[in-house]
């Protein structure tokens, strides 16, 4: 513990300064662009240029030129975990605070803190959207949902079965920095995390950690947390692991993944397998009926009603389903194939470490719903993609679609309506 706090510092400086090398972190909001609850939306091309490139000239050349020309923007690398070397989730400051005010449960690690600022994160705490109740739209009622309140929030919307799948959701378990052990990365003895602490009401709030599935420690791949909204229209759980219910996901998580994939571990430290008729099921009950936020523009095809969208928007909806290539993985109406592709980014860059992680090929990942998707910052599975307008540069290089400036706008402007 004294060399780890020794060493803090260094490390979160360390992280800090690969940040700023590779992004502009202004917050520069979008004029009247705000997520669910009116969090503002960040805005801009973020990730920074090599000196004498340009978007322009980098979609003019084949990825064999960036590469052997060390072109490829820092920014669309892989992104290390704050410490690579240590791992294990870290969470957002809120979040921490508002667990330890309800619940006097302590989520800070005396190792690290979470890295990226919080005009990039989502919206704190996040609306709740149910399949069962869209009569009553966002019904947070502005809080966070912990075992503190779940019940008194819940209790007449929900069926009991429901109920309890929730109170499991939000139920603290032990987990690799936070347990009962010595080897823990919290000050005190921890009850451990719940889902819900960083599927924050269903949705997310950008707490991070590293895949277990990888070794060794340099090439796992950090983990942004994804968001739940929408999960009764998925077919495959996991960035990259393909596990083929929520029901698996659930399981493998609280068997091996809190674990650092790890079940000598997770016996070690405490482990509560939980019991697959009665709880799992229960707790995928109540996932499934967390809903994507309203989207007042789309039709019941999930394309935009031309009544109410603008030129620009049009616009973007067609470049989406012509041009850049969007709709091949991305399908209406909830914006996913529910399928896995392999982008081959590492056609564009040489395998190198970066603050101990090894950037090298990232392999097939999911591909995610889109609906939603203003709520979600920031993108892709590691987070790397700060905004929605440094994605669509991402994917206008790694597809060769070769957008025009106005396009890639026009293609920002529908993904918002999303």
């Amino acid at each position: 513990m004294s060399r780890l706090i020794a060493g803090k510092s260094a490390v979160m400086q360390q992280q800090l300064d690969l940040l700023h090398m590779r992004y502009d972190l202004r917050d520069n909001a979008a004029p009247g662009i705000t997520m669910s609850r009116g969090k503002p939306i960040q805005q801009g091309v973020r990730v920074k240029l090599t000196t004498g490139t340009s978007w322009d000239k980098l979609a003019q050349m084949t990825p064999e030129e960036i590469r052997d020309g060390n072109l490829f923007p820092e920014g669309f690398l892989p992104l290390p975990h704050p410490h690579q070397a240590e791992g294990g989730m870290v969470f957002p400051h809120f979040e921490i605070e508002e667990i330890k005010k309800q619940e006097g449960r302590d989520l800070t690690r005396f190792d690290l803190d979470f890295d990226i600022p919080d005009q990039f994160l989502p919206e704190f705490p996040p609306a709740i959207f149910l399949t069962t109740h869209p009569d009553l739209g966002d019904v947070s009622q502005g809080k966070l949902v912990t075992g503190d309140n779940f019940f008194e929030m819940f209790n007449g919307i929900l069926n009991p079965k429901q109920i309890e799948g929730l109170r499991l959701l939000v139920t603290p378990f032990p987990q690799q920095q936070f347990n009962d052990t010595t080897d823990r990365r919290s000050e005190r003895p921890s009850r451990g995390v719940s889902c819900f602490d960083c599927h924050a009401n269903g949705h997310t709030n950008g707490a991070t950690h590293l895949s277990g599935d990888s070794r060794p420690q340099a090439s796992r791949h950090r983990i942004d947390t994804p968001s739940l909204r929408g999960l009764y229209i998925q077919r495959l759980f996991g960035s990259q692991r393909a596990l083929k219910s929520v029901e698996d996901f659930t399981e493998f998580e609280q068997r091996g993944a809190y674990f650092d994939g790890d079940p000598v571990l997770a016996t070690q430290k405490g482990v509560n397998i939980l019991e697959h008729g009665s709880q799992v099921q229960f707790m995928a009950e109540f996932e499934e009926l967390l809903d994507f936020p309203p989207a007042p523009k789309l039709d019941l095809f999930g394309k935009l009603d031309p009544a109410k969208a603008t030129a620009m928007e049009l616009r973007g909806q067609d470049i989406f389903f012509g041009k850049g290539q969007c709709y091949a993985c991305h399908e209406p109406p909830y914006y996913t194939d529910n399928s896995m592709h392999n982008l081959q980014a590492e056609r564009f860059y040489q395998t190198k470490t970066i603050n101990g992680l090894i950037a090298g090929a990232d392999g097939p990942i999911k591909t995610f719903p889109l609906r939603g998707i203003k709520d979600s910052p920031p993108y892709l599975h590691d987070g790397r993609l700060l905004t929605l307008e440094d994605s669509v540069e991402y994917f206008n290089l790694i597809l060769g679609t070769k957008l025009s400036a106005e396009e890639k706008s026009d293609l920002v402007s529908f993904l918002r309506d999303l």
